[in-house]
């Protein structure tokens, strides 16, 4: 592959599936409609940035199926570049299904991921004239936990855009039931983490990842293994930041109904890195992250809530100058 990447500015990796989302309520075994709509943790990632104008490169293996045209066909409408997706003639697309709650819950979700053409991915996928030029990297705990030869990838890309002096992205997104253990997945995910400049878990995932109930204990956890800032999702109550030299709590954005909770933290990552990427300091790019999130949550689906550039300029605008901020 030529050097032609050089414009890139995010780079991201992982599975996108087709997701069938229930138009009724109840138990999934009773429903008889759904709506197909994308899902995946960095794919929503990445089509969030790049909604905000920013040039991004998304790696994975498809299928030769309709899910994998499906996924294509939403990189294209996206605008994202997709010359590190290549077909597996042998290995199906993912997909999933999801239910429909109106009382705000967590929705329930089933996958048929198994033996996907995703979870082949391996540091074979790597291409350095790809990845390299790029100036950032975004990972979240999903894809590493899909099979061991995608964890070797995702810590191969770390280090070698680590060694290159770019910077790291890592959302946690914890996914138990894929590991082979709770205690493999605390150690791959810390150790992943331990490689990221700007860690981004929620407090739950904190707790479970360190052992600590406290926000400014998560955050020191992981400073103290080489981040230069944590942000700990606390919710409605917003976020918690804390780098070297400055913490704080950025208030969350009020939200009259909450329609659909998957896919509040990748819209959260988009606000913070996008603002990082930007040159703003780590309160403002929570203030954003906390925006984004509660956006993200008001409509069915993980990325139909993602903002477009001139709809967040809008409402940034329109904000007061300063968010919330509350000494810790």
């Amino acid at each position: 592959m030529s050097n032609t990447s050089a414009a890139l500015d995010i780079i991201t990796y992982g599975e996108a599936m087709a997701m069938f989302v229930a138009t009724e309520t109840g138990p999934l075994a009773s429903v008889g409609h759904f709506t197909k709509r994308i899902a995946g943790a960095d794919l929503n990632v990445a089509i969030g940035l790049a909604r905000l104008g920013f040039k991004v490169g998304w790696m994975s293996r498809v299928g030769n199926d309709s899910f994998g045209q499906y996924v294509r066909d939403t990189l294209t409408k996206e605008g994202i570049d997709q010359r590190c997706v290549s077909t597996d003639e042998r290995y199906p697309t993912g997909f999933q299904l999801k239910s429909k709650n109106d009382d705000g819950s967590d929705p329930a979700v089933e996958y048929f991921r198994r033996g996907s053409a995703a979870s082949h991915l391996s540091v074979a996928d790597y291409v350095a004239d790809y990845v390299l030029p790029a100036r950032h990297l975004h990972l979240t705990g999903v894809a590493p936990a899909i099979s061991a030869s995608s964890r070797e990838l995702a810590f191969h890309l770390a280090r070698e855009m680590r060694a290159a002096g770019k910077t790291i992205s890592f959302d946690p997104n914890l996914r138990p039931t894929l590991w082979p253990s709770r205690a493999a997945m605390v150690e791959g995910l810390n150790a992943l983490a331990a490689l990221a400049d700007w860690v981004l878990p929620g407090i739950g995932e904190g707790e479970i990842l360190t052992g600590y109930t406290k926000p400014d204990d998560i955050a020191k956890f992981y400073l103290e293994r080489g981040a230069r800032g944590v942000v700990v999702k606390l919710g409605a109550e917003g976020a918690y930041f804390r780098t070297g030299q400055d913490a704080g709590v950025i208030a969350g954005q009020p939200v009259a109904k909450v329609v659909d909770t998957v896919g509040a933290g990748d819209g959260f990552a988009v606000g913070v890195i996008s603002a990082l990427l930007e040159g703003k300091t780590l309160p403002q790019a929570v203030a954003r992250g906390n925006r984004i999130g509660a956006l993200a949550i008001q409509v069915i689906g993980d990325s139909e809530g993602l903002p477009a550039r001139a709809d967040l300029d809008a409402l940034e605008r329109a904000d007061l100058p300063n968010p919330s901020l509350h000494a810790a």
